[in-house]
């Protein structure tokens, strides 16, 4: 018999929720072969069989909330594991199991006194969570649960509602969230998004969070764009795009103001002296960023083509936990949306976050003269708490000055 685990999550990831199992009990399984789907909050994980036979059992259902190295279920291997060894052994197995029967019908009852267990400091998981809401008890009624350090489980609920004296708990029923009315549809917020919403909120709690904003007259880096895109595309076998304009000259700018890729631990101050560059991609599940490490290292193309592998990953949910970890500073286009200006929040335990937005000609004072300019408001996010405000502009005007001017990008200027 083999179990069937949780794989380690990743960097930062401490638990995931079962989200589907793509077998059921019975079902026979090759190796390698998926068995089910994890949610963490950063992306989904599958995990395959480690060995050929037929699922023997599933131990967390759906919806369970488990961590790194629990067990999810069984397979059982070899042949003998779907049916009898041979027609003459029946019968001898039978009456093994049915001489513990008479105990086991007087044990039932002492069975559910895991109430011994400590009551857990920790929160009940989201699946147990949502289980006593509907079912209307407290996880001080439920008492210790068999989860990791005491938490309380859905199958702890689900035993403590099996009990007669649980009966009437039911009653407390009418506090569950109301029906939909005409032209509502509740959903279930995913993992991701609860993250998501979770992070962001802790952002504006932790962070003194302050936003900067300038405006780039972007003509000069559209012209050279415009002029060697062709031959870019050709020798690099990639489309020259702005956002690796922008990621040189962020790079260009926190080797200058380093406190802006810099983040908080504690007391101390913790700085870089690298620049693993976030960026935001729109996921069909939500917003994740995804890392580029080393851009300090990267030229052009190397950022280009990064980005967009990272973009088809997204897209097509093929993310892993590596590719979303220990970034030191992110940029995000709402302008590929349309947005004009935003303030961005920041992605913690970052110190900055640059934004970027969409390019609107509008009429420029240039030497005298009203001139039409492509022109892009920028803001930058940071945190007052590492960040000074003469920092925060200074680093902005060196991200404007690199993008009026893109040779001292090539420059290293």
């Amino acid at each position: 018999m083999t179990d069937i685990v949780v794989p380690p999550l990743g960097e930062s990831v401490s638990s995931a929720t079962v989200a589907r199992w793509l077998k059921k009990a019975g079902e026979s399984v090759a190796m390698d072969e998926p068995l089910v789907e994890l949610e963490t909050d950063k992306v989904t994980v599958e995990v395959n069989a480690a060995t050929a036979g037929v699922i023997e059992s599933i131990t967390a259902e759906e919806g369970a909330e488990v961590g790194p190295g629990a067990v999810l279920g069984t397979i059982a291997t070899g042949a003998a594991s779907g049916k009898p060894a041979s027609s003459g052994t029946p019968t001898a197995p039978t009456p093994a199991p049915a001489a513990p029967a008479q105990p086991k019908a007087e044990a039932p009852q002492p069975a559910p006194g895991p109430v011994a267990r400590p009551a857990s400091s920790l929160p009940p998981g989201p699946a147990a969570t949502k289980t006593m809401a509907d079912a209307g008890v407290s996880a001080d009624q439920i008492g210790g649960g068999s989860g990791k350090d005491g938490r309380v489980t859905k199958g702890d609920v689900l035993a403590f509602l099996a009990k007669p004296a649980a009966a009437p708990a039911p009653a407390a029923a009418p506090k569950a969230a109301r029906a939909p009315e005409a032209g509502e549809e509740r959903v279930k917020m995913t993992r991701l998004r609860q993250t998501i919403a979770r992070r962001l909120k802790e952002a504006q709690n932790t962070a003194a969070m302050l936003t900067t904003f300038n405006e780039v007259d972007m003509g000069a880096a559209m012209a050279l764009r415009t002029e060697y895109k062709d031959v870019f595309e050709k020798k690099h076998s990639v489309k020259l795009g702005f956002m690796s304009f922008f990621v040189k000259a962020c790079v260009a700018a926190l080797k200058e103001f380093p406190a802006v890729n810099a983040e908080i631990d504690g007391d101390e101050i913790v700085y870089k002296h690298h620049v693993h560059m976030g960026i935001a991609v729109g996921g069909p599940s939500g917003l994740v960023v995804p890392v580029v490490r080393h851009a300090d290292q990267m030229g052009f193309a190397e950022i280009e083509k990064t980005i967009g592998s990272y973009g088809r990953k997204a897209r097509d949910g093929a993310l892993k936990l590596e590719d979303l970890t220990g970034g030191s500073f992110t940029i995000t286009n709402g302008g590929i949306y349309g947005s004009l200006m935003s303030t961005p929040i920041l992605n913690p335990p970052q110190s900055g976050i640059l934004g970027m937005h969409k390019i609107q000609e509008r009429p420029m004072a240039v030497g005298g003269k009203v001139e039409i300019r492509p022109m892009m408001y920028i803001a930058l996010s940071y945190d007052h708490r590492i960040v000074d405000g003469k920092e925060a502009v200074s680093f902005l005007v060196r991200v404007k000055e690199s993008i009026e001017d893109p040779r001292r990008l090539m420059l290293d200027l």
